[in-house]
């Protein structure tokens, strides 16, 4: 009998996760991974600035779906099967160690993504997984007849290749998005997630490096569902970065998109005061202090350089002292510390990892094997489907748990369907 012929397009996290999983647990079945470009795991590489943010330490997996703008919903029976400590037991079990930073992100102990690509491409080796790189698909095509179900791929050299269940994992690019509606998927069109806020504003005019730890960012024209994130702010020279950015970008990348990056954001710096708590504390420094300069004078935990900026942009001079403030610009001090307005006007990348919001349609997938219902014998994982994480490892953790139950079913199903 021959043996039965599963390929994987795509050399990343993903397609290399399931392709390990697939010939590991099924060594009689025959696995070839094909990547177009000349050094597989790219990505890997250069993620988390080098040191490959591997997965999260949130080990709930009701807990870990909330990170997830889109996708949690469907993930929540995938991280039943496989989750990050999961993960990082295979790791372990190749010889990785991994690492817990303050924050939850999990890296490798050597803090070098060359440890995660080495073993990889060890494991795979050792699985018996043929590594194709330079090879890149011009086309995929399934037989419904004579060879039923039996896929055919064209190689930009002409060649072709078939197999038996093939494996999705281009990640966000476009041709894989071409080749799964080839096959009769509907794919939700891929828009930028995970990107800084372009804020042209003189309150933050000369702040750039200024951080604040915990403000409250809302997008006032969208959704109630996705127009409110909490957390760390960075001001920089073309506007806003941080945690709260960065997830706010996430949840609101399709509204953010459809707005064409041209939308008010509300910035509360002192979230933890409302308006009547943070007038009485304004009102007991004025009585306690009246002769206190205003500017020199911060009551309230943001920085100086933050207050006097603010103070200022509300008309209070200088040298005015506590005394000397009216009721109408403390009134206008504390809506620019509770609720300033500001004016996205585009937005800016977010250092080198690119992710997307986008991507094949979650109901035309079983998450139960990530095999297609459109298309019997195909199976997708990681970035090609819609789903995306906010920053913190959670994009390579719905990578490894998608490849790794499509690469176990893939040849579970073969020797089921071959075994009679």
């Amino acid at each position: 009998m021959n043996p039965l012929r599963v390929v994987v397009i795509g050399g990343g996290a993903a397609g290399f996760f399931g392709a390990i999983a697939c010939a590991t647990a099924h060594p009689r079945v025959q696995v070839t991974l094909l990547e177009a470009g000349h050094q597989p795991l790219s990505k890997v590489r250069i993620s988390g600035g080098g040191r490959c943010n591997v997965t999260h330490a949130c080990f709930d997996p009701a807990a870990l779906v909330q990170y997830y703008p889109r996708g949690g919903k469907a993930l929540r029976g995938a991280f039943s099967r496989f989750q990050p400590k999961d993960t990082v037991a295979w790791f372990q079990s190749h010889g990785v160690q991994l690492k817990t930073e303050a924050d939850g992100r999990m890296f490798p102990v050597t803090d070098n993504s060359e440890t995660i690509v080495d073993c990889l491409v060890q494991a795979a080796n050792e699985a018996g997984v043929k590594l194709r790189v330079g090879t890149a698909v011009k086309s995929v095509r399934q037989h419904s007849f004579p060879t039923q179900g039996e896929f055919e791929i064209e190689l930009k050299t002409g060649e072709i290749v078939k197999c038996d269940r093939l494996l999705l994992a281009t990640g966000s690019n476009p041709q894989g998005h071409r080749w799964a509606k080839d096959l009769g998927h509907t794919v939700e069109p891929p828009v930028p997630s995970l990107f800084t806020f372009n804020i042209p504003d003189p309150r933050l005019k000369d702040l750039a490096g200024v951080s604040v730890n915990d403000v409250r960012l809302r997008l006032p024209d969208a959704p109630s569902t996705l127009n409110e994130q909490t957390g760390p702010l960075l001001i920089t020279h073309w506007g806003v970065s941080g945690p709260a950015v960065l997830k706010l970008s996430a949840w609101g990348a399709r509204f953010l998109h459809d707005q064409h990056y041209q939308t008010p954001l509300l910035i509360n710096w002192l979230p933890q005061y409302n308006q009547d708590s943070l007038r009485k504390l304004l009102l007991v420094v004025k009585s306690q202090l009246p002769q206190r300069q205003i500017t020199g004078s911060c009551p309230v935990p943001i920085p100086k350089r933050l207050w006097m900026s603010l103070v200022t942009h509300v008309g209070i001079g200088a040298e005015e002292r506590w005394a000397q403030v009216s009721k109408k610009a403390l009134n206008q001090l504390i809506q620019e510390l509770n609720q300033g307005r500001y004016f996205i006007k585009g937005k800016g990348v977010f250092k080198e990892e690119f992710v997307t919001c986008g991507g094949v349609s979650l109901k035309e997938v079983d998450f139960k094997t990530m095999e297609s219902r459109k298309c019997p014998g195909l199976y997708l994982a990681g970035e090609i489907l819609d789903i995306d994480g906010v920053t913190g490892g959670f994009n390579f953790q719905s990578a490894w748990t998608t490849a790794s139950l499509a690469g176990q079913a893939m040849g579970t199903m073969l020797v089921a369907n071959n075994s009679g």
